[in-house]
C-alpha cells in the first residue's frame, strides 16, 4: 500500500516505514518484547523470520527500518498479522470458534499510524490473525514525501478513495487519476505508486493482500 525494487512505497510496497505519532522506535521495541516473550535468541529468531541475525539486530536497535517485504517475513515468523507485529500492545486472541473483526470509527483499532513512501497507514481490524488481506485506513501525505520509483512486492492491492484526489501511476498504463468514491485494483508485481493532487489531503481505504504458502507464482 504504496518504489522498482530500488526503493518501494506504500503499504504493499515494500517501503520503509516510519512510526508517526507514536514513541521513538515503537517496532524496534515491539521486536524485542515478542522475541523474549517466546525465549527466542537473536539467532532464533532471524531464523524463524527467514532473515539475516544482522539484520534482526539492527531493526531491534533502531538502526534501520524495515521494507514492506521484510515487514511480511517478521510477522510470518512471529505468527502474527501486519497490525498485530505493530500493535502497541499485544492483541487479544486472534480467534477462536470463528474468525471476525470489527472495525469502527474512533475505534484506533489498537494500532499506531506508519508510514509507507508517502502515505500514512493504519491497519484495521488487527486482531484477527493469519488474513490473507490487510486493510488500512490510509492519507496520502504531501508532495515530496514519497521516494522517487517504483515499488514492486508480491500479491495484489485495491485502494479507494474516501476524499481528495490522487494520481495512480503504473508501470504499463497511462496515469489514472482518481476522486471520492473511485478505486484501483493492480497487480502489486507491477511497478506503481500513488501520488497526492490538489491541497485536500487525499484519504484511502487501501487493501493489500500477503501470498500464501503453495500460491501459484
Amino acid at each position: 500500500m504504496p518504489v522498482v525494487a530500488e526503493t518501494p512505497t506504500s503499504p504493499a510496497d515494500g517501503a520503509p516505514i516510519r512510526p508517526a505519532n507514536a514513541p521513538p522506535a515503537p517496532l524496534a521495541e515491539r521486536l524485542r518484547r515478542l522475541r523474549t516473550a517466546r525465549g527466542w535468541t537473536l539467532a532464533q529468531a532471524a531464523k524463524a523470520c527467514a532473515v539475516a541475525r544482522s539484520t534482526l539486530s539492527k531493526i531491534e536497535n533502531a538502526q534501520m527500518s524495515p521494507t514492506y517485504e521484510l515487514l511480511l517475513k517478521l510477522a510470518d515468523g512471529f505468527g502474527l498479522g501486519i497490525g498485530e507485529l505493530l500493535a502497541a500492545d499485544d492483541a487479544g486472541p486472534a480467534h477462536g470458534g470463528g474468525r471476525r473483526s470489527l472495525a469502527r470509527p474512533g475505534s484506533g483499532d489498537g494500532s499506531p499510524e506508519f508510514e509507507f513512501g508517502g502515505c500514512a497507514h493504519r491497519p484495521l481490524c488487527a486482531d484477527l490473525a493469519g488474513k490473507r488481506m490487510q486493510p488500512y485506513l490510509s492519507r496520502v501525505l504531501g508532495p515530496g514525501a514519497a521516494p522517487a520509483g517504483w515499488s514492486r512486492h508480491d500479491g495484489e492491492e485495491f485502494l479507494y478513495v474516501l476524499a481528495g484526489r490522487v494520481q495512480v501511476l503504473t508501470e504499463f498504463y497511462a496515469p489514472a487519476e482518481l476522486g471520492p468514491g473511485e478505486g484501483c485494483y493492480l497487480d502489486s508485481r507491477m511497478g506503481h505508486r500513488v501520488e497526492r493532487l490538489g491541497d485536500e489531503e487525499p484519504r484511502l481505504l487501501w487493501i493489500a493482500t500477503r501470498p500464501q504458502a503453495g500460491d501459484a507464482p
